[in-house]
């Protein structure tokens, strides 16, 4: 055996160390992770290897110290010059200390195939920086900016005595204080603005009345943080720190001697938690995001094994502490697919007797309708979930797969390491915090089409129920009685244009991520044609399925982005878009229309697209291609089988 191949399973043993270690446990098999990786790193060919196990052994679950030594072997990588290709441009600013804040950051990001690039304002500068149009953070130019404040900043708090009406003048005073920060980083950058709100106190002076008071701290702070979130505008995302607080233990998160001696945010474990929540918003913003829940069934939706004890003898429901653990289980993964998770099953066992369980058990809470793609079988579980991913169009990076038994979970990590397997043990009362512990599913915002997801995936079954037995593909689409839903970006349908831009891989020509802030600055500079197509048949609404960005650039209309959900793949979309570019042209007396396609690891799907709509091949270098349609030359618009309906509402 070669001396790699050692390499690689040492490294990886020790990998699992840590993945499968205890709280207890795991500073100790981190220190030895890291003692191996570090001897490894003199080995420029093993710096990938080494790059891939730490991002494995990162997890939101580290005490303070070991993600220092896990920071340290990063920066050990980062001068060895290991780097990823994809970086995030991050301003962070606040009213404390942010240095550690930045290295934990930068060391979540790296988990998450991110090169953070960061620039720090002085301690306590964060209003002069953001109000002063020349400031260096806008010199900077962020992608993001992070305001890591706290309730010290709160400049308006209402005298203890305030009547309601009092309370409310003070809020609305305070809340407009922040927007004309909002406003002045909008202004003077496109970043998209990271806002943390406040903490409610530890101490209350009003004990359980705290509440009941207009004029109590804690009774205003709530106000404003409830503020913050209805009140944000798209180009602002608030960081819910009091939340994480909450379930980290308010005492623990404040401990006066970081707060009050050292200036920091919160104590240094806490940091931990706070970077991870940041990283994981940074992440799903940088189109990094997971899409499905992958479930065993047998000890993992209910207890015992089907196909041994019967439907009657699984243990799930009522009556037993165990049975509704897994009951609850079962609610949290309905309300994640309600939410516009999809949900999956990948277990060993038949068919049949699998499906008894959704289709007779009365207790239980979820349904085969909410089951996007169900695989039960006696095949290796890691070629399934090559199989789930495959039948729903996502990537195997999109799926999250939980399953009680250990083996099965170190097989899946070391044969599809894409998937995502939290160690999630045999207690399944711990499995829905463990899950929302890792932020799997965190999402740029929540709109219409998330909530209709599962039922987007069960209509196209039946769409390609029908194309399977129609004569022809022309007879099938025009049988689906297409119509889309046209119109420009606009406050309304801006964060789910920026959604579909963050979640949009393998039908993408660029793979361009932009902000609602980005969005918003395009969409108003008439320069840009900014167009969103929705799409509905006889079958249902397949809800916004694309997005495109062209720009007037050296008198040709010149795509900057085209997208497309893959689950509308060869129903004439592209034909469709093409004919709305080609009329926009013409409008703006352009006679070619130009685009470009980027490689990446996930778009090959569409490396023709544009010979295909019969675009001229104007350049080629290594991982791009440029392209060229003179419209005058067109006798006729392209045609489809999709009416078109103008719609400011999409």
């Amino acid at each position: 055996m070669s001396t790699v191949v050692d390499n690689q399973l040492v490294l990886w043993e020790k990998t699992q160390s840590v993945i499968t270690a205890t709280a207890e446990s795991r500073p100790v098999a981190i220190r030895e992770f890291s003692s191996l990786a570090k001897k490894l790193l003199v080995d420029p060919e093993l710096h990938s290897l080494v790059a891939s196990n730490l991002a494995r052994a990162v997890s939101p679950f580290l005490d303070y110290s070991s993600a220092m030594v896990l920071f340290q072997l990063r920066n050990r990588l980062k001068k060895a010059g290991f780097k990823h290709p994809n970086s995030c441009r991050v301003a962070l600013l606040g009213s404390s200390t942010t240095h550690q804040i930045e290295h934990v950051l930068d060391l979540f990001l790296f988990s998450y195939g991110i090169e953070l690039e960061c620039k720090e304002s002085e301690y306590g500068t964060f209003r002069q920086e953001l109000l002063n149009p020349h400031s260096e953070i806008y010199q900077f130019a962020p992608r993001f900016i992070i305001l890591a404040t706290a309730d010290k900043d709160i400049s308006h708090f209402p005298p203890l005595t305030a009547s309601r009406p009092e309370m409310e003048s003070s809020l609305a005073a305070e809340l407009q204080s922040w927007k004309s920060l909002w406003e002045s980083a909008h202004k003077y950058s496109n970043a998209q603005v990271l806002q943390d709100n406040f903490l409610e106190p530890t101490a209350r002076l009003f004990a359980n009345h705290e509440l009941r008071l207009p004029g109590s701290r804690g009774s205003f702070i709530q106000e404003l943080n409830r503020s913050f979130s209805l009140e944000a505008p798209p180009f602002v995302l608030v960081h819910d720190v009091n939340y994480l607080a909450g379930i980290f233990g308010r005492t623990k998160w404040s401990d006066p001697r970081f707060v009050h001696h050292a200036k920091m945010p919160c104590s240094p474990d806490a940091l931990v938690e706070y970077a991870h929540s940041l990283s994981s918003i940074l992440a799903s913003q940088c189109g990094v995001i997971r899409k499905c829940l992958v479930l065993d069934l047998d000890n993992t939706l209910w207890g015992g094994v089907i196909g041994d004890d019967g439907l009657g003898g699984i243990r799930l429901g009522q009556g037993s502490a165990e049975g509704e653990a897994f009951q609850s289980f079962q609610s949290y993964a309905a309300s994640l697919a309600t939410r516009g998770v999809l949900l999956a099953v990948c277990s060993k066992n038949t068919d049949s007797v699998a499906r008894e369980a959704f289709e007779k058990h009365p207790e239980m809470k979820l349904k085969l309708s909410d089951i996007a793609c169900f695989t039960a079988n006696w095949d290796n579980k890691a070629e399934n979930l090559r199989a789930i991913a495959k039948s729903l169009n996502i990537g195997l990076n999109s799926l999250v797969f939980v399953d009680d038994n250990p083996a099965e979970r170190a097989i899946v990590r070391e044969n599809v390491p894409e998937v995502m397997v939290p160690e999630v043990g045999d207690d399944v009362a711990s499995y829905a915090e463990i899950i929302d512990r890792w932020k799997y599913f965190q999402t740029t915002g929540v709109q219409a089409e998330d909530l209709q997801r599962t039922a987007y995936y069960k209509a196209d079954e039946l769409r390609k129920q029908v194309e399977s037995s129609a004569v022809n593909m022309d007879d099938f689409l025009a049988s689906l009685k297409m119509e889309a839903l046209v119109a420009p970006i606009h406050e309304l349908n801006l964060e789910r244009s920026a959604q579909l831009l963050m979640r949009s891989n393998q039908f993408n020509l660029t793979t361009k991520r932009r902000t609602s802030s980005e969005l918003s600055a395009l969409a108003k500079d008439p320069a840009w044609f900014t167009l969103t197509i929705g799409l509905r048949d006889k079958f249902g609404d397949n809800g916004l399925i694309s997005v495109i960005l062209a720009c007037e650039e050296n008198s040709e209309l010149n795509i900057d982005t085209w997208l497309m959900s893959c689950r509308v793949l060869k129903r004439g979309v592209e034909l469709f878009v093409l004919s709305e570019l080609i009329i926009e042209a013409k409008r703006r007396n352009l006679h070619h229309i130009a685009g470009k396609y980027i490689r990446t690891e996930k778009n090959a799907l569409v490396v023709d697209h544009y010979r295909q709509l019969g675009f001229e091949k104007t350049g080629e270098a290594d991982g791009w291609t440029s392209w060229r349609l003179d419209i005058d030359t067109l006798k006729e618009n392209p045609k489809s089988y999709i009416l078109r309906n103008a719609q400011h509402s999409i």
